[in-house]
């Protein structure tokens, strides 16, 4: 079965790139431009087994409130925070979130993949 990852970016290139690496591995993306668009596709799509979020974003709630609300309403999610700017602390993530920091590095995100079951 391949997992599908949610890929939650609202900077066209990065997300394209990002969905790209993800294919490349092996894994199956669906993409979001921002938080609202990726709640729909988390009702729409319940076999998403990761979510790949940015922090800064606008619309309705960034990538952190994101992934709390993702973490409450579908809690066995893999959740991947990413950020160029931002350094959240682990206090303010949901327990089980992986951070990196942009530009990170593909197998970073792969290995962070590569761990679901």
């Amino acid at each position: 079965m391949t997992i599908l990852v949610l890929v939650v970016e609202d900077e066209p290139i990065i997300r394209m790139n990002t969905v790209v690496m993800i294919e490349d591995a092996g894994y199956e993306a669906v993409e979001a431009s921002n938080a609202d668009d990726a709640i729909l596709l988390l009702e729409a799509r319940p076999e998403i087994r990761a979510v790949f979020s940015d922090i800064e974003m606008p619309g309705s709630m960034d990538g952190l409130k994101l992934i709390h609300a993702i973490r409450k309403r579908w809690p066995p999610a893999v959740l991947i925070l990413a950020s160029g700017r931002v350094t959240p602390l682990v206090t303010d993530m949901p327990e089980r979130t992986v951070f990196l920091r942009k530009p990170y590095a593909e197998r970073d995100l792969l290995k962070v993949l590569e761990g679901i079951d």
